[in-house]
C-alpha cells in the first residue's frame, strides 16, 4: 500500500497516442516510442523511470508488451487506456485487492445507513458554494442561487432517506449550474447526452476526474462497485461515484476558466447525429487542461481517501470523516 512518501515522489503521466504508438521495456525504464514513417525503424519519444510513475493515462490506440505489465505490476504503476473520444476502455491495477477486511466491511454496511452519505454530499455543496462565490459576481442569479444551495445545505441533516439526499442535491446543482455558468447561455446539466459544447467538455473533465479518483480507491483496495450514496448498478463503480462528489467543483471551475480564457472553444466540436463531440485533434489541448487542473490536488486526494478508509474500517464517528476544501 502506497504512503504520503511514495506520492510525494511520484506522478501521474498522460500519453496522447491518437496516432498508433508503442509501450515498451529497456533497461528498466519504460519507453515510448513511434515507427518512422517509410521505414522500419522506431524512434523513442521518451523514457520514464517506473520508480517515478503512479499511473499512466494512455489516449488513442496503444501496443502493451508483457514485460509492461510485469513491470507496472512490480512498481504499482496503473495503466488507464482511453480512446480517442476519451471513453475509458481498459483499466489496469494491481494493488491491494487482497484487502478482504475491507471489502467485508463494506458489504456489512447497511444500504440505508446515509450517514456517510450526508457528509459527502455536504462537502460538496460547500465546494459548490466555495466556487459560486469566487466568481466574485453580485449579480441577482449568482445571489439567489447561494441563497438555495445554503438553505439545501441547512437541510442535510433532516434527511433520513437516500432519495431525499439525491433530490436535495439536485436542487443545488441545477441552482450553483445555472448561475456559475450564466455567460454561457446554460440550459441544464444533462450528462452524458452531449447536447452542447459545455456540457460536452463538462462530461470529458468527470470522465478524467473519475479515473483520477479510482487510482487513489485501488491504492488501498476498495470494492469500486459498493458505495455509500450512489446505489449499486450494473458495471457502476458506484464508490468512485461517491468520492468524486466533493472534487467535482475543480471540474466546474477548470471548464469555466478554460471558455473564458478561449482555451475551449465550441469550433473544438464537431455535431454529428445530434450530439457534440470533441475532435480528435483536440483531445491532447482538453486533457493537459484538466491534468493540469487535478495533479496540483495529488495529495489532497490521497489524504481525502486515506483518512477515508481509515474512519471506515475503524467504525469512526462521521464527524471524524475527511472533507475537502476547494
Amino acid at each position: 500500500m502506497f504512503t504520503l512518501k511514495d506520492l510525494e515522489y511520484r506522478t501521474i503521466f498522460v500519453i496522447n497516442c491518437i496516432h498508433e504508438r508503442d509501450l515498451r521495456v529497456s533497461n528498466g525504464e519504460l519507453l515510448l516510442t513511434e515507427t518512422v514513417e517509410d521505414s522500419d525503424k522506431t524512434k523513442t519519444l521518451t523514457k520514464l523511470p517506473f520508480q517515478k510513475i503512479l499511473a499512466l493515462f494512455i489516449v488513442g490506440h496503444i501496443r502493451i508488451t508483457t514485460p509492461l505489465i510485469e513491470k507496472c505490476k512490480k512498481y504499482g504503476v496503473a495503466l488507464v487506456v482511453m480512446k480517442p473520444s476519451l471513453r475509458p476502455v481498459f483499466y489496469w491495477a494491481d494493488f491491494a485487492d487482497a484487502n478482504y477486511l475491507l471489502r467485508r466491511r463494506q458489504y456489512e454496511f447497511s444500504t440505508n445507513n446515509i450517514t456517510i452519505a450526508k457528509v459527502i454530499i455536504r462537502n460538496k455543496i460547500q465546494n459548490q458554494i466555495t466556487a459560486l462565490l469566487s466568481t466574485r459576481r453580485k449579480d441577482e442569479l449568482t445571489t439567489q442561487a447561494v441563497h438555495t444551495i445554503e438553505s439545501a445545505l441547512e437541510k442535510i441533516e433532516e434527511i433520513e432517506d437516500s432519495n431525499s439526499l439525491l433530490g436535495l442535491e439536485g436542487v443545488a446543482a441545477a441552482a450553483f449550474f445555472k448561475a456559475f455558468y450564466q455567460d454561457f447561455h446554460w440550459h441544464q446539466r444533462r450528462p452524458r447526452t452531449k447536447c452542447d459544447e459545455l456540457n460536452s467538455s463538462l462530461d470529458i473533465g468527470y470522465t478524467i476526474l473519475f479515473n483520477y479518483i479510482e487510482c487513489f480507491l485501488r491504492m488501498f483496495g476498495f470494492d469500486l462497485y459498493v458505495g455509500v450514496y450512489h446505489r449499486m448498478w450494473f458495471k457502476r463503480k458506484s464508490l468512485v461515484c461517491d468520492m468524486m462528489e466533493p472534487f467535482r467543483p475543480i471540474i466546474d471551475k477548470t471548464v469555466r476558466t478554460a471558455w473564458n480564457r478561449k482555451q475551449f472553444a465550441k469550433t473544438d466540436f464537431l455535431h454529428q447525429k445530434g450530439e457534440y463531440r470533441l475532435k480528435y485533434e483536440k483531445n491532447g489541448d482538453y486533457c493537459k487542461v484538466f491534468f493540469d487542473a487535478l495533479i496540483p490536488y495529488k495529495l489532497s486526494i490521497f489524504k481525502y481517501v486515506q483518512c477515508y478508509y481509515r474512519c471506515f474500517m475503524g467504525c469512526k464517528s462521521v464527524s471524524q470523516y475527511p472533507t475537502f476544501k476547494l
